[in-house]
């Protein structure tokens, strides 16, 4: 099935009042209520109130939901050239967008309830209390008539075997007679994300027919590209992980091979490069580890079920362990670089240079460079980082690159961003104690000038 609208044209500058000109028919009566305003929630609440949807943005975290509704954000995504902040504040000028804490009230206002509250995983444990909660409360102040449609990456049979069954027991309604229940799953990337909802295939299922007409009908408000239904709930659930999983195993493979070509003395990255010209081969680029809350969790998500199955998944279980051990691999690397220059990791001052869990990103969960930075920490050395971009706030960040590389013995590259530069290596040496170290694990670093101006220089 595809939606049912026409594909929006893709430009290089884009002014946003002519999407509000050209608001749909289909969306102007639709009350949509999204579960979570993080990363994925809030620009999909917004992308259904730029399309004329009157939208509750939910959150449990009240310092969250005022600052939204003061039009503040520290999300880094834009639509065309137009960034979060401002379409934020547009739309609750509108007021097609309000985010709030009171669930069940915003429950009650809307026909369509959109769920991303995530399963968090500690220490390789599932919790799905967030999200019980979640559905809890939304089964208790469910409607005859309603939609509900679950896009947090789950444990496959989540939304049948756990959700279903609350939503009917706290609703006393029957799901699929007198509500609708669908999945689809989330497939953004943070930074795209506006441009992937609307331009990415979306897939779907729900419990039954009916429950699926309505998801679609809903989705295709924001969704331009292919629609794309499953009979199958659990085959969508599980083509997520699996989504996220792959990347995992490419990104362990992607290590070996960098091992593999520095003891060959040749450029990974070009043997990347040239593997990629091929059309069936597309090799990721290693780095100092695998971050965020996709790609980590997505083998403790799948090992629940094959547990419950009895199913071995031994390469992604492997996977999960080599990249899970990538920031103690790269505080090695910085050790033993600086122990080539005749200094210790001990009370040596290091300075990591990005924060944030991916390139040009102000997420932090579950970031390799926030666990070397820890790492470090715990071996003795003297951390000083530097990221404009991340938000929070951490014992070892500094608020300028100069005060993080002002008498270090090692710089660690570790995220690229906007507001950290690496032109200027005279200057960098400068700032930094004689015999300078370099641990570059982003490919950005000009070999022949850092040398040129003292530096020791690896790269991943």
């Amino acid at each position: 099935m595809r939606a049912k609208e026409e594909k929006m044209e893709t430009v290089k500058t884009f002014n946003i009042s002519e999407l509000n000109e050209n608001i749909p028919e289909k969306s102007l009566n639709k009350k949509v209520c999204v579960f979570g305003q993080g990363f994925v929630g809030l620009p999909l609440t917004l992308s259904f109130a730029l399309r004329g949807c009157n939208t509750i943005g939910v959150d449990v975290d009240k310092n969250l939901v005022d600052e939204i509704n003061s039009g503040i954000t520290h999300h880094t995504e834009k639509f065309y050239d137009v960034t979060i902040q401002k379409i934020l504040k547009m739309q609750l000028e509108e007021k097609r967008y309000k985010a709030v804490t009171d669930a069940a009230k915003a429950v009650k206002e809307c026909n369509n309830i959109i769920v991303t509250v995530g399963i968090p995983i500690k220490d390789g444990k599932h919790d799905m209390s967030y999200l019980e909660s979640a559905v809890r409360t939304i089964g208790k102040n469910l409607k005859k008539e309603d939609l509900i449609v679950i896009r947090s990456t789950v444990i496959p049979g989540t939304t049948e075997e756990f959700i279903l069954p609350i939503l009917e027991e706290e609703s006393k309604l029957k799901a699929g007679v007198d509500f609708y229940l669908a999945y689809s799953s989330e497939r953004i990337a943070e930074g795209n994300a506006f441009e992937e909802f609307a331009n990415m295939p979306t897939l779907v299922a729900g419990i039954n027919k009916p429950s699926l007409y309505r998801a679609v009908d809903l989705l295709s408000v924001v969704c331009k590209a292919d629609i794309i239904i499953s009979n199958s709930i659990k085959a969508v659930e599980t083509s997520k992980v699996v989504e996220n999983a792959q990347r995992d195993v490419n990104i362990a493979m992607v290590q070996e091979v960098a091992r593999f070509c520095e003891a060959l003395n040749i450029d990974v990255f070009e043997v990347i490069r040239l593997a990629n010209t091929h059309k069936r081969v597309n090799l990721l680029a290693p780095g100092p580890g695998v971050g965020g809350y996709c790609i980590p969790n997505a083998y403790h998500y799948l090992e629940p079920k094959a547990k419950e199955l009895n199913v071995d998944l031994d390469l992604f279980k492997l996977s999960r362990e080599k990249n899970r051990l990538l920031p103690e691999f790269i505080v090695n690397k910085i050790e033993e670089q600086l122990n080539n220059v005749g200094k210790n990791l001990e009370n040596s001052k290091v300075a990591v240079l990005g924060l944030a869990m991916k390139d040009f990103s102000n997420d932090d969960r579950i970031s390799p460079p926030i666990d070397i930075c820890n790492i470090l920490i715990r071996r003795g050395a003297l951390v000083s980082a530097f990221d404009p971009q991340v938000p929070t706030e951490y014992d070892f960040k500094v608020k300028m690159q100069d005060e993080a590389l002002k008498d270090a013995d090692a710089v660690v590259i570790l995220t690229k961003q906007k507001g950290i530069t690496f032109d200027d290596y005279e200057y960098m040496a400068k700032l930094m104690k004689n015999r300078p170290v370099i641990i570059d694990t982003k490919n950005i670093i000009n070999e022949t000038e850092a040398k040129k101006y003292g530096f020791k220089w690896w790269r991943i």
